[in-house]
C-alpha cells in the first residue's frame, strides 16, 4: 500500500516525541492468544493502513504465568517484513524496583526480550509508593535519552502535579521531560483527562495517548467472558457493564459498532497523540480503524454529546487526586 493510500494520520507525540499513529495498536496478553501467522498478517496489515505506534510492554508479574507476548512481537514483526525504522516501539518501565533496579537494567531486559537495542518512547507506569525520588528519576531518564536507547518517554496514569513536578526536574537535567500520559479514557472514565489540573499538562505540549477505551472490551459488548481488565478507579465498573447496552443502541443508530463508538470518542480529544488499543483478531483491527470515519461522518462535538450519559466516574473519581 502507498504512503497515499494510508487511512490513519501522524501526529506528534508531545513537543519532542516522535511522529506517531493516531491508532496505535497494544499488547496486553493479545499476541499469546494469536495463531501466529494470524498475528503477523495482521501486522502486516496495521502497517499497511498506517499505524507505526507498537506498545509491547509486559504486563507481567511474580507469581503469575510466565509471558512472551514481547518475545512473539519480535518474531511477528520481522516476518510481517517491517523494517525497523518503519515503527516506533513503546515499552513500559516499571516503578516497584526502582531505583534497586536500576532503569537502565530494565531497559536491557526489556530491549533483550523484544530483539532491538533503543526504544522510541518507554512509559513509566503507575506510582503506587509514596517514596519515588522524582528528581532522581529524571535524571536518570535524561540519562537514557542523553545515550541514545531512548527516544523519549511518556508516563502512565499519573497525576497532574506529579508529571509537572517530574517534568520541572526534568528541564533542569537537560531533557524536554515526558511527552505523553497514557490515561484510561473512554465514555465512562473521563473526569482524568477532562479535568481541570490536567489541562496544565495539555498546555505544556504533554500529549494524551488514551488506553482502556473499551473498558477491557466491556464497552464493546464482551461482558459475560472471563477477561483480564485493569484497574478500577472510584469502583463504577458495575455501572460501566450496565451501560454497555445502552452505549452499544447509540453507536447502532450511527450505523457504527460499540467499540468504533469508543475509539471515535478517544479520538475526539484535542490532546490525543494517539488511541491504543488491542486487537487479537484481523476483523477487530479492521473495526477499530473505522472508527476515524466515523469520527469525520459525525463530528467531534456530536459524539462526545451522545456518549455523555455514560460518563460512569464524573462524580467518582477526582480529578485533583493523587
Amino acid at each position: 500500500m502507498s504512503e497515499r493510500n494510508k487511512v490513519v494520520p501522524l501526529r506528534r507525540a508531545g513537543t519532542h516525541g516522535p511522529e506517531v499513529s493516531l491508532l496505535s495498536l497494544g499488547s496486553w496478553h493479545t499476541y499469546d492468544r494469536m495463531h501466529f501467522e494470524d498475528a503477523v498478517a495482521m501486522i502486516r496489515h496495521a502497517v499497511d493502513l498506517g499505524i507505526n505506534l507498537f506498545d509491547v510492554g509486559v504486563y507481567g508479574f511474580p507469581g503469575m504465568p510466565p509471558v512472551f507476548t514481547d518475545v512473539l512481537f519480535s518474531a511477528m514483526i520481522r516476518a510481517a517484513g517491517v523494517e525497523r525504522d518503519e515503527y516506533v516501539l513503546s515499552s513500559k518501565m516499571w516503578l516497584e524496583p526502582y531505583p534497586e533496579m536500576s532503569l537502565r537494567e530494565q531497559l536491557d531486559r526489556a530491549l533483550f526480550r523484544v530483539g532491538l537495542t533503543h526504544a522510541d518512547i518507554v512509559i513509566l507506569g503507575d506510582i503506587r509508593r509514596d517514596d519515588l525520588d522524582l528528581r532522581r528519576l529524571a535524571e536518570d531518564l535524561a540519562a537514557l535519552e542523553s545515550d541514545g536507547v531512548i527516544g523519549c518517554y511518556g508516563v502512565n496514569n499519573w497525576s497532574a502535579t506529579s508529571i509537572l513536578t517530574l517534568r520541572e526536574h526534568a528541564l533542569a537535567a537537560g531533557s524536554p521531560g515526558p511527552q505523553m500520559a497514557q490515561l484510561k479514557y473512554s465514555p465512562s472514565r473521563r473526569s482524568i483527562a477532562d479535568g481541570k489540573p490536567f489541562q496544565e499538562v495539555w498546555g505544556a505540549g504533554i500529549t494524551l495517548q488514551a488506553s482502556d477505551v473499551m473498558e477491557g472490551g466491556i464497552l464493546a459488548g464482551k461482558t459475560g467472558e472471563s477477561r483480564q481488565v485493569g484497574r478500577d478507579p472510584g469502583g463504577v465498573r458495575e455501572r460501566i457493564v450496565e451501560s454497555a447496552p445502552k452505549l452499544a443502541a447509540v453507536a447502532a443508530d450511527l450505523s457504527a459498532s460499540p467499540a468504533q463508538l469508543c475509539v471515535a470518542f478517544a479520538l475526539s480529544h484535542p490532546a490525543v497523540s494517539t488511541v491504543l488499543f488491542g486487537a487479537s483478531r484481523m476483523e477487530q483491527l479492521v473495526d477499530n480503524v473505522a472508527a476515524l470515519e466515523l469520527l469525520n461522518r459525525v463530528g467531534a462535538d456530536r459524539i462526545r454529546e451522545l456518549v455523555t450519559p455514560f460518563w460512569a466516574d464524573k462524580d467518582a473519581v477526582d480529578p485533583e487526586g493523587p
